[in-house]
């Protein structure tokens, strides 16, 4: 059986978009943003929300390599994300990638229900949880939250990174307050306290699997240091409703951490050289792109 494929906020009378999409560049805010490192912060939360949806949840626990590499599986999705911004047109070809290396994907949950990991709720849903950590993100850990007029720029630019994933259309939400009708409904009424949530949650203080024997212990306190802030960040960043679902407290004093943590980071970010602020793609891409403008302007200027 295959998941049922919902729809939120279809817009009547829609065509699938046919047209291929227009990679990222110099100018967008994701490009700006998606970068840097503050933004993977509430990634561990992200990931969490994905899981709780049953497809996803099912399709990780019996296929990803979460439990024996979980360093490594960050590693290549954080490196995919990259990609997808600051890609140029191989972004386009990680798109398709990415249907490609997902299309056999598929399991069996513990009450018999198939779940394909191309199916069109749980492949947009991945994606779209991606406006809610940015727009969380800001509010935590950037200096100033989203404007409104960047919360609109930003929401417009999922919608193309929609498109580069190869999310169908009709999945699309068609403006801000239609997504977080979405949203809502899908954290009320679809995602579940899946195991892989908990066991997520469970290992995050704990030395990763594939770290040496030999090295376990000298690791261990600062697993569980880093754990004990992931944990924070994490649950902080949650929703109230998946919080809940999940049986996580929360409590005013946790809040006040948070906020104390996310203001220590959202104001030595900016302070930081680029090279320190941004992950190694972005960087890189940030970099050429200013070459390629320097070398447009002699080309421009050249005498004749």
């Amino acid at each position: 059986m295959t998941v049922t494929e919902g729809t939120p906020a279809t817009r009547p009378g829609e065509r699938e978009r046919r047209d291929e999409p227009v990679p990222f560049g110099p100018g967008s805010l994701l490009w700006e943003q998606m970068g840097l490192y503050t933004s993977a912060i509430a990634g561990n939360s992200v990931f969490i929300l994905q899981v709780m949806h049953p497809a996803i949840g099912t399709v990780v626990d019996r296929l990803s390599s979460f439990r024996t590499d979980p360093l490594g599986r960050a590693a290549r999705s954080f490196a995919s994300v990259q990609t997808w911004v600051y890609g140029g047109r191989t972004a386009i070809e990680e798109g398709k990638r990415l249907r490609e290396m997902h299309k056999p994907l598929s399991a069996v949950d513990e009450d018999g229900r198939r779940h394909h990991a191309l199916s069109a709720e749980p492949w947009a849903w991945v994606h779209l949880t991606g406006f809610y950590a940015a727009v969380t993100a800001a509010k935590y850990f950037a200096p100033a939250p989203l404007t409104k007029e960047e919360e609109q720029q930003t929401f417009d630019e999922f919608l193309q990174l929609g498109r580069i994933l190869q999310v169908p259309e009709r999945m699309l939400p068609g403006s801000i307050p239609d997504y977080w009708d979405y949203f809502d409904d899908m954290v009320a009424n679809t995602l579940v306290p899946h195991k892989v949530a908990h066991e997520v949650l469970g290992q995050m203080d704990q030395v990763p699997p594939n770290v040496p024997k030999p090295l376990r212990p000298a690791v261990a306190p600062l697993s569980a240091a880093t754990g004990r802030l992931g944990r924070l960040i994490t649950t902080g960043t949650l929703p109230e409703a998946a919080r809940e679902k999940l049986g996580l407290s929360w409590t005013a004093a946790d809040e006040r951490r948070l906020r104390l943590v996310a203001q220590a980071i959202g104001r030595s970010t900016p302070l930081l050289p680029e090279r320190l602020r941004y992950m190694p793609i972005a960087y890189r891409a940030r970099q050429a792109a200013r070459a390629q403008e320097r070398l447009e302007r002699a080309l421009a200027h050249r005498p004749m």
